[in-house]
């Protein structure tokens, strides 16, 4: 992964946190680590995670660095002096959605509560919350812009993730709204790449070992989802930017614009002599997204001088080299 902090580190002033201390929740998450990685290189860093011994194999020692070993439905507590805060801790896993609905919902509020309490108390310069795309629903629009929102089905369990981000969204508004407390949002594409964990189901962690594998990429829909998706590195870049550049109660979108892509072409993009596309529609509820199209619009973040490095095919072959060596 030393490549892909490099090139976060030559494409962002990490000057701005020189001498600050950055708490950063869901610290060992595919986001969160690189977050760390970079930061407690220029920064102190709190990362909140809830297994130690995971942190350390990740992190290892570095005097930068302290863990806070705590679940983040928990109230935080913390002598150091805070001056940034990354909130990254979430559910991520679309069967976990499902299985877990409850268990979601909670996270996403109580969760974000508790870091906007200690914002709050701690006063600190700044403060970023990671929401999804999924707060979009299902839209009449396939260009969507941050002001633009569709239907999401209150009704059913799989959208304790989305309506779960929204609230949580809200909640940062409206802290800033009667605290002053100088939040801003980050509405992630699907992000992947270097750091994969092996056990990540996601739809682009399927393909991946499926290739890695020579096995054939099976579709249980037709695949006619179509969205963007965004490189860790660039993703991480783009929470620096808004952190440290964005308007305070502000969302921005975040995405490769050059990536928009059903999930059926990608999976074909991925075919080769041994791995093929093969479809077995099903009825199965798998914790699927309702089927959309949204292409997510960056112009709002890319007024803060980002843009978008990596293209899809590179971030499939940086995160097949990644996976290659921990299966």
């Amino acid at each position: 992964m030393e490549k892909d902090i490099q090139e976060i580190i030559n494409n962002f002033d990490m000057s701005v946190f020189k001498g600050k201390t950055i708490l950063v929740t869901g610290a060992t998450g595919l986001i969160g680590k690189i977050c760390v990685k970079s930061l407690m290189r220029y920064a102190r860093v709190i990362a909140l995670v809830r297994n130690k011994e995971k942190a350390s194999q990740i992190f290892g020692e570095n005097k930068n660095l302290t863990l806070l070993v705590q679940d983040i439905n928990s109230p935080i507590y913390t002598n150091e002096k805070t001056d940034f805060i990354i909130h990254c801790a979430s559910f991520t896993s679309s069967q976990d959605f499902v299985q877990k609905p409850v268990e979601t919902i909670y996270t996403a509020l109580n969760g974000t509560r508790n870091v906007l309490e200690f914002a709050k108390k701690n006063k600190i310069v700044s403060m970023i919350y990671l929401s999804s795309l999924e707060v979009y629903g299902v839209t009449n629009k396939e260009d969507v812009f941050e002001n633009d929102y569709g239907y999401i089905e209150n009704l059913t369990p799989r959208s304790s993730y989305s309506e779960g981000k929204r609230m949580a969204e809200t909640m940062c508004a409206s802290y800033f709204s009667e605290y002053n407390v100088p939040v801003k949002i980050a509405r992630l594409a699907q992000t992947f790449g270097k750091g994969v964990s092996k056990n990540d189901n996601r739809v682009f962690a399927q393909f991946a070992k499926s290739v890695i594998n020579k096995e054939n990429i099976i579709l249980h829909t037709k695949g006619e989802t179509k969205r963007n998706y965004c490189y860790t590195t660039d993703a991480v870049r783009a929470i620096f930017t808004i952190l440290t550049k964005g308007e305070n109660a502000q969302a921005y979108n975040v995405a490769n614009k050059n990536t928009y892509i059903s999930i059926a072409d990608m999976a074909k993009m991925l075919e080769n002599d041994y791995t093929k596309v093969v479809y077995k529609v099903d009825d199965v509820d798998r914790g699927y997204n309702p089927t959309v199209k949204i292409n997510l619009k960056t112009d709002k973040l890319e007024a803060l001088g980002w843009d978008a490095k990596i293209n899809l095919e590179e971030m499939f072959a940086r995160t097949i080299e990644s996976l290659k060596e921990v299966m």
